[in-house]
């Protein structure tokens, strides 16, 4: 087997167990979860930075900034929801906002 066919099959695999792992979390807890892979997303986003710098043909290049893209994406949305539900817990003293 080829390398590509190799990596597209652990892409595939990986998305799938993935799913599966999510789908098996309690929706209690998908807020706290997702804070946390707030910063494996930023590791993946500086994971496709060096990939794409190294990256030897246009294929490579451009798949990369996809990449960087989807996972700029990833880690702004999901501060950005972070934040939001942190903002949910906040007492209507604390900063002029309040729950309402």
């Amino acid at each position: 087997m080829s390398r590509e066919v190799i990596l597209v099959l652990v892409f595939l695999a990986a998305t799938l167990l993935g799913y599966r792992l999510i789908h098996a979390v309690p929706s209690l807890l998908h807020t706290p979860l997702m804070s946390g892979m707030n910063a494996l997303s930023g590791i993946t986003l500086l994971g496709m930075l060096a990939v794409t710098a190294l990256a030897g043909g246009v294929v490579g290049r451009v798949a990369g900034a996809v990449g960087i893209v989807a996972a700029t994406i990833n880690v702004v949305s999901g501060f950005g929801v972070t934040d939001r539900m942190l903002k949910m817990f906040r007492g209507r003293g604390q900063d002029g906002e309040g729950q309402g």
